[in-house]
């Protein structure tokens, strides 16, 4: 039976997936479809900015989830403001996980002088700017090392348990949906914000409001098992209904303070 769009989709981006290329004709052939088929998939895919078409083939788009160096430069005033939300709900003596997103990253900045925290973390980035400070305590997750997210990634999800109980996991994500959940890019890096979420009493998902219409392939956790989202003011209330719907607490943050009295 030939396969739907929506499957024949999956098929490709997980073949995209950590590859510089893929010919028309490899994809075709894996997909199990024509290369006339294949060609107009990959351009509706291409006009969805999903992946970019090039000479014989494609591969994914990937700017968003670029160098890390890029996405920390990359709105920055909608993460901050949410990692200060963030930090509001860190109590005394908290065990908070916090992944290699760079929002995760902004969140870790507003915690870094909190003597009584132990953060556990797979961004080398955030332990490396926590190790300067006498702050949290830092554990660092193991496995391989992801250079375009400065990320160790395929920690085994029953050794992250055996830490204890983790009180909050704070997760970025490439998208999400209420249908859907909490998305990634990465395959690798889906498996281990699932891990910390496994691992977490509350999962809270961290998001500037533009992941609203994001692509992401691999799920992190569903709705269901989400606590909270913290986004930026810019996310809109007909997005947050359906979350809200499902018992999702969505919080928006302002993304600079109101003008003084004076100032009015």
């Amino acid at each position: 039976m030939t396969p739907t769009a929506a499957q024949r989709d999956e098929r490709i981006l997980g073949l995209l997936e950590g590859r510089e290329l893929v010919s028309v004709g490899e994809l075709a052939a894996s997909v199990g479809v024509s290369a006339v088929t294949m060609r107009k998939d990959l351009d509706r895919l291409s006009r969805s900015a999903v992946i970019e078409r090039v000479r014989g083939g494609a591969r994914l788009r990937t700017a968003e989830e670029g160098p890390l160096a890029e996405r920390l430069g990359h709105r920055v005033g909608a993460k901050r403001a949410v990692a200060r939300r963030a930090a509001d709900l860190v109590g005394a003596d908290a065990v908070i996980a916090i992944d290699s997103s760079s929002t995760g990253y902004y969140l870790a900045l507003e915690l870094a002088d909190r003597t009584d925290l132990t953060i556990v973390t797979n961004s080398l980035r955030v332990a490396s700017q926590l190790a300067e400070r006498s702050g949290p305590a830092i554990v660092v997750l193991g496995g391989t090392v992801r250079r375009t997210s400065h990320s160790t990634v395929g920690f085994p999800a029953e050794l992250l348990r055996g830490y204890g109980t983790i009180d909050l996991a704070f997760l970025g994500v490439s998208a999400l949906s209420p249908e859907q959940g909490l998305l990634e890019r990465s395959f690798s890096e889906a498996e281990t914000k699932r891990a910390m979420a496994s691992a977490a009493e509350l999962v809270v998902g961290l998001f500037d409001s533009t992941k609203a219409s994001g692509f992401g392939q691999h799920s992190v956790v569903p709705a269901t098992a989400v606590d909270r989202l913290i986004t930026d003011d810019e996310f809109a209330e007909a997005d947050a209904a359906p979350w809200r719907a499902l018992g999702v607490t969505v919080d928006r943050a302002a993304q600079a303070a109101p003008p003084s009295a004076a100032a009015r």
